[in-house]
């Protein structure tokens, strides 16, 4: 197995982030890059796609000034997050398997379904951020087999203050999601 992919991709979106800094520009400019990493798994490490009690967050890469983080979501038959918001730009990739995704707002104080689930397959791309919408619950929709996703995120999102809202109460509680492993793939193999 060679991580070049996940260097190529680590050394483009470094300098991408280097020269731009506006979200539309960044949307844009990384959507193919991730759509790139998408077509092959075979570049993602095992230890990186394992599936536990709950869905998993696997830190891939974070840029050393922290202008984007690269995670690998496991997710097991059934399992899913709850309603929260990221407070940052994102794209969300389908590696394999398949997901289905659920934007919320929040009306009369509580948080209520906007749209249509959305599903997404191999391949997909999703963009999330303050601006355009960042608040939904995310679920393997394999009811038989895991799913894996790949997030790029600006910031370093396992280390972000963000929010779980309950949908009976419109109750927020603050979170960081932090990551499942303390280390990350070897870029150089």
């Amino acid at each position: 197995m060679t991580q070049r992919p996940l260097r190529d991709f680590v050394v483009e979106m470094t300098r991408l982030v280097e020269r731009e800094t506006g979200e539309a520009a960044l949307f844009g400019a990384a959507r193919p890059l991730l759509a790139d990493l998408l077509r092959d798994r075979h570049w993602l490490p095992e230890a990186f796609a394992t599936t536990g009690a709950r869905y998993q967050q696997y830190l891939l890469h974070c840029d050393p000034l922290q202008r984007f983080s690269l995670v690998s979501f496991v997710w097991g038959p059934g399992q899913a997050t709850p309603i929260h918001d990221h407070t940052t730009w994102g794209l969300l990739g389908i590696l394999e398997g398949a997901e289905t995704a659920q934007r919320y707002a929040r009306d009369d104080g509580l948080w209520h379904p906007v749209g249509d689930e959305d599903r997404f397959e191999p391949g997909d791309i999703d963009a999330v951020s303050p601006g355009i919408g960042d608040i939904h619950r995310v679920s393997n929709a394999r009811a038989d087999r895991a799913s894996i996703s790949i997030h790029l995120n600006g910031g370093n999102i396992g280390a972000i203050d963000r929010h779980i809202f309950d949908p009976e109460t419109g109750a927020e509680r603050p979170f960081r999601s932090g990551y499942t492993s303390d280390v990350v793939p070897n870029l150089w193999l």
